[in-house]
């Protein structure tokens, strides 16, 4: 017997927020004074989500993955991973955090 094909229907769960990027700043203290590459960024990313980060050179694009991916740390603003503030971690909590939850492709 072949059983029907189930069609999705358009009620689909709510998806989770899980990585949020909340007021994250950066900057960085040069020859020439202090540079301000991040100014207030808001990011909200679901659970399934695939999402592109594009700009011109020097906008700050490696920045902000080196932030959500924490390898670096921001001037202020934080980053929320599953409603966890990664960087209230500690440092070895931190490094199973980047070792387990991370990945760049």
């Amino acid at each position: 017997m072949i059983s029907p094909v189930q069609r999705p229907t358009s009620e689909r769960p709510a998806l989770k927020r899980f990585i949020e990027a909340q007021n994250l700043t950066k900057s960085f203290t040069t020859n020439a004074g202090e540079l301000h590459v991040l100014k207030d960024i808001r990011l909200s990313i679901q659970e399934g989500e695939m999402v592109g980060i594009i700009g011109a050179s020097g906008a700050g694009k490696s920045t902000l993955l080196h932030i959500l991916g924490a390898l670096d740390r921001p001037t202020s603003g934080s980053v929320l991973f599953n409603d966890t503030d990664i960087f209230s971690l500690d440092s070895n909590a931190l490094a199973l955090f980047r070792n387990t939850e991370i990945g760049f492709v």
